[in-house]
């Protein structure tokens, strides 16, 4: 997966293009909806219930993933992504393991993370929401998450740094 099927896939909604069938699984969104928490818990307050799926009625994970970038703009989408991954590494060296985030990013081997490991760095109230909005059990989500999150972190850094937001707007088609 890289940097621009992530966002044509965020473009495309959470199911894809349209339609029955294909689209986005529950790890990518799950993917992306930790990389974007803060804005997806500023879209959806706590109006979503759990089992309640993707499109909450007050908005959230589905509405971020179908464009709705609560105003935003084309120029949100750069910034929700560049500061959730600045926020994923802070939370990976706060938690003992910014060495094995850090080889994602940089150009060489990326250091796996097991999900024990993930669910010692991933905040209950994350796991939970993302459970939630995936209809994932906790064990599938970690598991997931530990098995993509090295890849796609590293697809989204290709230059070895965090992106800035108008690198990710000019993958993404805006200027």
């Amino acid at each position: 997966m890289g940097l621009l099927d992530v966002l044509t896939g965020m473009r495309n909604g959470p199911r894809g293009g349209g339609g029955g069938g294909g689209g986005m699984s529950p790890i990518t969104m799950a993917l992306l909806g930790l990389l974007a928490y803060k804005a997806v818990k500023g879209f959806s307050g706590n109006t979503a219930k759990p089992g309640s799926g993707m499109a909450a009625p007050g908005g959230g994970l589905g509405d971020l993933l179908k464009g709705g970038l609560g105003g935003a703009g084309a120029g949100g989408l750069g910034s929700i992504l560049t500061g959730g991954l600045g926020d994923l590494l802070k939370q990976f060296q706060g938690a003992g393991k910014g060495d094995v985030a850090e080889s994602w990013v940089g150009k060489g081997e990326n250091k796996p993370i097991g999900a024990t490991d993930l669910d010692k760095v991933l905040t209950a109230e994350q796991i939970d929401f993302l459970t939630e909005r995936t209809g994932l059990s906790r064990d599938e989500l970690l598991a997931g998450l530990a098995e993509q999150l090295p890849k796609t972190v590293d697809e989204l850094t290709p230059q070895g740094r965090l992106p800035s937001p108008s690198d990710i707007d000019r993958v993404a088609g805006h200027p």
